[in-house]
């Protein structure tokens, strides 16, 4: 029914419109869930049953958008029978794929052509109500709400409707009975009383009232509407309780994930769909013609939804998280105020641009050590100047030199200044200026003292810096850990098949975690759990070699991992300094020596930074030819090509270091 942009509209007319954005928003809440499932939890057996369902609810709410704007014209009521048709079906699989999560079972081939039945059956209910008038009837002629009339087999369909829906909440209500922790039964009571939400939505109900929609239509209208917010509500519960199942990301960040994802998309989309609908239908708002109050407004909305989102996020958070607030509030900060490189040099950057200003010079730059050579981390004038001045014998020694001072040295026309860690006393680089020596008695003291600031503010940047970049290079190796956990809480195999031990040996030098087993066994070399209890105990070089160690596994391990240490050494005399000897060394001493990360590192010329660095590429090529010697093991016992596999045997690979003591 129209309504003309001068009169007020009806008590019917509101309800249509009302029931027009409530029906939108439905499609709008259903097909964004669809996008979020498909995006987040497609490789989770129950999120794609739960799209399935979803796309049921699409399909029949796309029809109640659509259907007043074409005068509820048959082909788009006979439409929606796809997505009708498809939800007893989905509600089968959906409430059987939750049941086998919860079992950890691998579902009977019965249930597989149950189900496969179901969706056939679907498929035939689907057809017949597109292309026969066997299930559904022509519609009658009724305004403002108008259905098609029941033919012989929907009472048929409405047994198959009917079964399925209980069927599926029996289902559940198993599943349910089955979970031990008060979390799962909490997230399945979620469900069950959510699940109907599908059924709800999308069973054609006016087809069993006589006369449809035409003897009285605003009690139609507003049960519709009731019942559109009600599966609304349902709907994101059901997906809240959905979005956990298969995924790896702790239950903290796919509660907020999702609640935000909902508030971004689907609520201010709706917000937007509601002022598309109901704006036109009124004359001006502030002298504006309808069109333009309505671009106005839906700009408006959508920028400032954002902002109040924004705006309200530690209230939000606050609700999420109320008994882990403090720790989510300490990782938000450690998020924002971690620094990268890219800040780092920004930082300094800054620093050195006041620097020169407050000394009225036009030229200077910053630099650290690094893994070959210093790089400029922050220049201000002439870049190759710059390089050219940290090539000089002077700078060097100034950048490497193990007893720094706070004095400023005179180098080639710059005044260069070390960077000292007021912890260690450590030398973690140099500022340098285009300028004069600055002497004590030369500035004022206000200058002196901005200068001390400045110069002090990059001391904590580069010292910072490197602080985290050893709570990285810690963090790093429990990484694989934390990936495996949270594997297990999302992806726990539903069966364990009789070969699958032995595919799981076969494939370990593939498994993501294969380098980390590698530096813990190499950590606990000389002995302790990471080496008498390490998967790599079941590599076949492993096996391979415990007649000649007397069956021991851990004496066979390293010498396994001594082997693999020995291809990493290059050819020649040895040499403690030169780059391609890193990496064996670093190997050597810290792993069959035992010796301290410092004492190496002095050994080695190196930063302790550099060293952990060096050291995680040492192990990776440690793994890296295990992973080579396992499969020339198993392809008939032929040498391991790569660039160093000439040079194994230079040691005698059955001697053995003794341990440090």
């Amino acid at each position: 029914m129209s309504t003309s942009l001068s009169e007020l509209p009806t008590w019917l007319g509101v309800l249509e419109i009302g029931n027009q954005v409530l029906a939108a928003a439905i499609l709008i809440l259903s097909f964004s869930l669809f996008a979020y499932v498909l995006t987040f939890n497609l490789h989770s057996r129950v999120g794609r049953a739960f799209a399935a369902l979803l796309l049921g609810m699409v399909i029949v709410y796309s029809g109640d958008v659509v259907l007043p704007q074409v005068n509820w014209d048959e082909n788009w009521l006979r439409f929606q029978w796809i997505g009708i048709a498809l939800v007893p079906a989905a509600y089968l699989h959906f409430t059987r794929a939750v049941l086998l999560a919860v079992w950890l079972r691998q579902d009977r081939v019965k249930w597989r052509w149950i189900i496969r039945g179901a969706y056939l059956s679907s498929v035939v209910f689907a057809l017949l109500a597109l292309f026969t008038d066997v299930l559904v009837r022509p519609p009658a002629e009724a305004e403002p709400v108008s259905n098609l009339q029941p033919g012989p087999l929907f009472a048929l369909f409405t047994l198959y409707f009917v079964i399925a829906t209980l069927w599926g909440g029996w289902t559940l209500l198993q599943a349910r009975a089955h979970v031990r922790t008060h979390t799962a039964r909490r997230r399945l009571s979620y469900l069950l009383w959510s699940f109907v939400a599908p059924g709800l939505g999308v069973f054609p109900y006016l087809i069993l009232v006589s006369g449809g929609g035409a003897s009285n239509p605003e009690l139609i209208l507003i049960l519709a509407s009731i019942a559109n917010v009600l599966v609304g509500i349902m709907l994101v519960v059901m997906a809240y309780s959905v979005a956990y199942y298969g995924v790896l990301a702790p239950d903290r960040v796919v509660k907020r994930q999702l609640f935000y994802f909902i508030l971004r998309g689907p609520v201010v989309a709706s917000i937007v769909v509601a002022l598309i609908f109901t704006i036109p239908k009124v004359e001006a708002i502030l002298g504006l013609p309808p069109d333009t109050a309505l671009t106005f407004l839906v700009v408006m909305t959508i920028v400032l939804a954002q902002i109040l989102i924004y705006l309200g996020q530690p209230w939000i958070d606050r609700f999420l998280y109320r008994n882990e607030m403090e720790e989510v509030t300490w990782l938000r900060m450690l998020e924002a105020r971690l620094m990268t490189s890219g800040d780092l040099s920004q930082f300094l950057e800054n620093v050195l641009v006041t620097l020169c200003n407050v000394c009225e010079v036009d030229r200077g730059f910053v630099a650290l050590p690094g893994e070959g050579e210093a790089r400029l981390e922050a220049v201000v004038g002439d870049e190759e100047e710059a390089r050219q001045v940290l090539a000089l014998p002077e700078t060097q020694r100034l950048l490497t030199t193990t007893q720094p001072d706070s004095a400023f040295h005179q180098v080639n026309g710059y005044v260069v200044r070390c960077l000292v860690n007021r912890h260690t006393d450590e030398n973690m680089g140099i500022l340098a200026l285009h300028a004069s020596c600055p002497a004590a008695q030369e500035m004022d003291e206000e200058t002196a003292t901005v200068i001390e600031h400045l110069l002090r503010r990059a001391e904590i940047a580069v010292e910072d810096r490197r602080l985290q970049l050893d709570v990285f290079e810690a963090l790093r190796p429990i990484l694989p850990d934390i990936e495996i956990m949270q594997a297990l809480r999302g992806a726990v195999p539903y069966v364990i098949a009789p070969e699958a031990e032995e595919e799981s040996t076969e494939a370990l030098t593939r498994r993501p975690e294969f380098t980390e087993w590698v530096r813990g066994a190499l950590t606990h070399f000389w002995g302790g759990p990471k080496l008498s209890k390490s998967p790599l105990l079941n590599l076949r070089i492993v096996r391979e070699k415990l007649t000649e160690y007397d069956n021991s596994p851990t004496r066979a391990l390293r010498a396994v991992l001594q082997e693999a240490i020995e291809h990493q050494r290059p050819p020649g005399e040895r040499q403690m300094t030169t780059s391609e000897w890193l990496l064996y060394n670093i190997l050597d001493l810290k792993y069959l020596q035992g010796k301290k990360v410092r004492e190496v590192a002095q050994k080695l010329a190196i930063s302790e930074s550099d060293l952990y660095r060096k050291q995680r590429i040492a192990i990776a090529e440690v793994a890296r030819t295990l992973a080579e010697m396992e499969a020339a093991a198993q392809n008939g016992g032929k040498e391991p090509e790569g660039p160093r596999s000439e040079v194994r045997g230079r040691h005698d690979s059955g001697s053995t270091v003794p341990p440090p003591h």
